[in-house]
């Protein structure tokens, strides 16, 4: 592949999010930019860049050696980076606004969607716009929750301590229930997580708090990130979680549950099936596209 940008009129980009899950959105369709960490999170800086949780690079899964054997299967890859640059498996919230680019720049049709991450296809329904012009939702298909183990998994913040379940939706997660998302602090750092090394990749953190029957909300630090506003896979492990809790877990029952899980920027509904494959609907919105200009583009070094 190339560098960042292989002229001198600057790189397009597009800016969306999933409710408030936000990311730069780089349409690279033949696999020509090489977009090192630096980089990536030059681009994620919401001071001295665009601004995002992470970045949704665009690229034809058969022009991706990350992806040329999915190419079959789905013919655009997501390749995501957290804001910080490092790889991430896979982002729920950032599957529905890569879908929602597809849409709008004409390469993909409301409908059924493939989509290649590196946790494997992922497979999209996208609603048509309503007839008052807002953007249909997008449903996910998340594939199936893992719940690895160990037992004993515990989260920290300061001295105070949680238990929590090790849920896996294609990148780790531990999800503790709280009697306050004020709990959680101010969440500028991860969470210590124990025993030592059952997450060596690093772990996304979920606190959680009721709201009614089969409603939770939540707080997220996501690994690479920091504290988001949402986090897909996590509102997905999220459930998995409750419904564990509350004896309603589908691979036992057999009978499929749907969570909705409030978010800090705004709302997503969860189902949960009985082979544990998971379903994830919510909004996702692009808001704005430019060119970045071409001399910021030279000065960063990969």
């Amino acid at each position: 592949m190339g560098g960042v940008s292989d002229s001198t009129t600057g790189l397009p980009f597009l800016k969306g999010h999933g409710t408030q899950n936000d990311f730069v959105i780089i349409p690279d369709p033949e696999g020509r930019l090489d977009l090192g960490p630096a980089t990536v999170a030059a681009l994620c800086d919401r001071r001295a860049g665009i601004g995002g949780d992470g970045l949704l690079r665009v690229v034809r899964s058969a022009a991706d050696p990350a992806a040329a054997e999915l190419a079959d299967r789905a013919e655009w890859f997501m390749d995501y980076r957290n804001a910080d640059g490092s790889i991430a498996e896979m982002c729920g919230n950032g599957v529905r606004v890569f879908a929602r680019y597809l849409v709008e720049a004409g390469l993909a049709k409301p409908g059924p969607l493939a989509v290649a991450t590196r946790a494997g296809v992922r497979q999209v329904r996208i609603a048509e716009d309503a007839a008052d012009g807002t953007p249909g939702e997008i449903t996910v298909d998340m594939g199936r929750a893992l719940v690895p183990g160990p037992e004993g998994v515990e989260v920290a913040v300061g001295d105070r301590r949680w238990p929590a379940l090790n849920v896996n939706m294609g990148n780790p997660h531990a999800v503790a229930f709280v009697a306050s998302l004020d709990d959680a602090g101010e969440l500028a750092e991860a969470p210590a997580t124990s025993p030592e090394g059952v997450y060596p990749q690093g772990v996304n953190v979920e606190f959680v708090v009721d709201r009614g029957p089969r409603h939770v909300a939540m707080r997220v630090h996501e690994r690479g990130s920091g504290e988001t506003l949402s986090c897909g896979t996590g509102a997905c492990a999220v459930a998995v979680a409750a419904a564990r809790r509350d004896g309603a877990d589908p691979t036992a029952t057999g009978e499929s549950v749907r969570y909705t899980v409030d978010v800090l920027g705004g709302r997503l509904v969860i189902e949960v099936f009985p082979d544990g494959r998971v379903e994830k609907t919510g909004p996702a919105v692009i808001v704005a596209s430019g060119t970045l200009d071409p001399s910021w583009l030279s000065g960063l070094s990969g």
